[in-house]
């Protein structure tokens, strides 16, 4: 089986590396990667971490392209790969247009589409936006779906896929938190956090990540408005905020926060160093999907800065609770685990609903029982 792994942003990147790993263990699997860098900087840093060098780099990002503009170059781009390559499997992960580029090209080309981490719904195509349209037509053209809880297996049996095609593996997110979590400790030093944030050994800290595209402008405004009103109450705590390269996010953060002596507003960090910060937060505000998923591992309790989530199970356990990007919300939900220690313990206390670490190796091992006597190369469905 010649199995073919095609992705381009930091989620896909953390959340493939360890399915690549476990595949490149196998002599019996060839295993091809190939990248088109829609986040340019962050790939290259999160694969860096896991000492994986792609095969293939389609170099797709330029300057202020539309995501139609980039969808069109990466469907044109990714068919031109797997016209030269001819893999039996086309490996994507998650809801990018890298993923939906990617599947559809591999469609075209008749070559089989496994998806990682399938199923996830929010219901609403514009919520988030694009993602949900993404990761809905992706579904409809994947032949096998490694849904990560049974939840998202419901979302694909609803839908009409057959039940033989989907597969409840665990996130291979958790896969990847833990083993970064366990060279940190190997390491036993601190990633390059120290040199960009200074807080005392005894300081509680609150991380925050937010970069959604559905919360730029009223939204992140809001974010910001409740970040400024929770560290003017909690003068002792540290605010940590890695501010995403997206113009958007930062014309709103910076002029709102910058100032503010007790929020501290960095680049964003590498995931080596960004595993260890989470570790060591105390509470963790987010619009993101990934840190969803990890933070119940590392025992934090999060606050989910948006309206709708495509991981209710964080939720319906009590690990995660679902304030959206309301300045009121926010502080509400903050002031609660700040001040009452029972309310606390008992978020952080919940076990992850979300995967054992052990994704990649069930993934692996699907793909091949279903995939593995096809001849390599010859890209038949």
């Amino acid at each position: 089986m010649k199995a073919s792994f095609i992705f381009g942003t930091r989620p896909e990147a953390i959340k493939l590396s360890p399915v690549i790993l476990e595949f490149q263990k196998d002599s019996s699997v060839q295993t091809h990667i190939c990248v088109t860098g829609q986040h340019r900087e962050m790939l290259d840093s999160v694969l860096g971490v896991f000492g994986i060098k792609p095969d293939c780099d389609l170099r797709l990002m330029t300057q202020n392209q539309g995501m139609g503009f980039f969808l069109g170059r990466a469907i044109e781009s990714i068919d031109q790969y797997l016209a030269q390559e001819v893999p039996d499997v086309v490996f994507v992960q998650g809801d990018t247009m890298t993923v939906l580029g990617a599947s559809v090209a591999a469609f075209l080309r008749r070559i089989k589409v496994v998806h990682v981490e399938a199923g996830l719904r929010t219901g609403n195509l514009q919520s988030p936006f694009p993602e949900e349209m993404n990761r809905v037509l992706t579904s409809r053209v994947a032949d096998c779906h490694m849904a990560p809880t049974e939840a998202a297996k419901s979302n694909l049996l609803k839908e009409g896929v057959p039940d033989g095609d989907v597969y409840v593996t665990g996130n291979s997110g958790i896969d990847a938190l833990l083993r970064v979590r366990r060279m940190v400790a190997q390491a036993q030093i601190k990633p390059d956090v120290l040199g960009k944030i200074s807080f005392r050994d005894d300081q509680r800290v609150v991380l925050i990540t937010s970069h959604r595209r559905e919360n730029l402008g009223g939204g992140l405004t809001a974010i910001c408005t409740a970040i400024r009103t929770l560290a003017a109450n909690f003068p002792s705590t540290l605010f940590v905020f890695p501010v995403h390269p997206n113009p958007n996010v930062r014309e709103v953060v910076f002029p709102m926060l910058d100032r503010v002596p007790n929020v501290c507003l960095t680049e964003p960090l590498d995931y080596f160093s960004f595993v260890w910060l989470m570790d060591r937060s105390y509470l963790i505000l987010t619009d993101s999907g990934g840190i969803q998923e990890e933070a119940p591992s590392l025992h934090k309790p999060i606050l989910v800065m948006r309206d709708t989530t495509e991981r209710p199970e964080g939720v319906v356990a009590g690990c995660a609770k679902l304030v959206g990007p309301n300045s009121d919300a926010i502080v509400e939900g903050a002031t609660i685990l700040m001040t009452d220690e029972n309310s606390y313990q008992t978020m952080a206390t919940i076990e992850n609903p979300y995967g054992d670490g052990r994704a990649s190796e069930r993934i692996l091992a699907i793909a091949k029982q279903r995939f593995g006597a096809q001849s390599s190369g010859q890209g038949a469905r």
